[in-house]
């Protein structure tokens, strides 16, 4: 599931991260994704997915990236559909 080069972010809550996450990824809440990603992934061409609960909030970040000229980004759904997926 996880490729070494790729940045996995839960832009779920801190509370809901800490009550389950993927293993070997970042939380950034969503509505903190545009001030946070540059100290955590500087090189716009990293690629970057992102979950949330549902894939709703990881859209909202995903477009958030994507106008900070992050295009090599993914919205990966919602964590227990990838948890099924494992």
């Amino acid at each position: 599931m996880f490729a070494a080069e790729e940045l996995w972010i839960d832009v779920r809550s801190a509370s809901e991260y800490e009550s389950g996450h993927l293993p070997q990824v970042i939380n950034i809440p969503h509505i903190e994704i545009a001030e946070r990603i540059i100290a955590i992934a500087p090189d716009q061409q990293t690629p970057i997915k992102l979950y949330c609960g549902s894939g709703r909030r990881a859209g909202v970040a995903q477009e958030e990236l994507e106008g900070m000229g992050y295009f090599n980004t993914s919205n990966e759904g919602g964590y227990k559909d990838l948890l099924k997926s494992k």
